[in-house]
């Protein structure tokens, strides 16, 4: 039975591995690695005494603590078991996929909303002005927009200059920008606790890290320090983009 080996079976170790890698690059984004760790050696404990060494009392001790454990496990990981499936919900071909079956198309800026959102960020680079813009794409951000204020105005670049402008109430928070119109202001983003950032990006660049790993929105990064301009999409950043860097990524596919 050992040599009884096909094609079958390196399917399935391949999709374990994957599974596996998957599960221990989420847990080591959130920082939960060494309760990873330990729930594996737990498993391999329980299939070494189980499967191999037959110790039916240790074994049957065992074998009722994992019944238990499955539902204390979705307690514990059930933001990580969230990320995993939206990682796979939310994946390109997946989403390309739907898209067709529902008969979809994608919502893309034009070219006379980007060029305010450009021109504004432009000029806030120069005066190291902080800002931090969201653009929605195919999945809502009506609970993050709730956590602003309603502005539901046209994309205008003064407009979006003034409410980032360091005295103005609404410069600490994201701007949500939908439907090709500024939908709210001053709104709270979940933040990355990734270890992959670097330190010395602040907590602009932690919120819209946040939200692309959550959503697929797009998030507009102007930095208070460098005054760099940034963009945050699908859990990455581009970070120091030049004008026509930003307006190109604007204007192609990711926005």
């Amino acid at each position: 039975m050992f040599f009884d080996f096909g094609i079958k079976d390196l399917i399935d170790i391949l999709l374990v591995s994957l599974l596996l890698y998957y599960s221990y690059k989420i847990m080591k984004e959130s920082r939960s690695l060494n309760v990873f760790y330990g729930v594996l050696i737990f498993v391999a404990f329980w299939l070494l005494i189980s499967r191999i060494l037959n110790m039916r009392l240790l074994g049957s001790v065992l074998d009722q603590l994992v019944n238990v454990g499955a539902l204390a496990l979705i307690v514990l990981f059930q933001e990580e078991i969230r990320k995993f499936f939206y990682t796979i919900g939310t994946h390109q071909r997946v989403q390309n996929i739907l898209k067709h079956i529902r008969g979809e198309k994608h919502k893309k800026q034009s070219r006379e909303d980007i060029i305010p959102i450009v021109m504004a960020c432009i000029n806030m680079s120069k005066q190291k002005v902080g800002a931090l813009i969201v653009i929605e794409r195919n999945l809502p951000l009506n609970d993050i927009i709730r956590s602003g204020e309603m502005i539901d105005a046209q994309i205008n670049q003064r407009l979006i200059e003034n409410i980032f402008f360091k005295n103005s109430p609404l410069h600490d928070g994201a701007m949500i920008i939908s439907n090709q119109r500024i939908k709210a202001a001053g709104c709270i983003l979940p933040v990355s606790h990734s270890m992959n950032i670097p330190k010395e990006l602040g907590l602009r660049h932690r919120a819209a890290m946040g939200v692309s790993q959550e959503t697929d929105a797009l998030a507009i990064i102007v930095s208070e320090e460098t005054g760099h301009i940034s963009i945050a999409f699908r859990g990455n950043f581009k970070l120091r983009l030049s004008a026509e860097e930003l307006e190109r990524l604007l204007t192609n596919d990711i926005a």
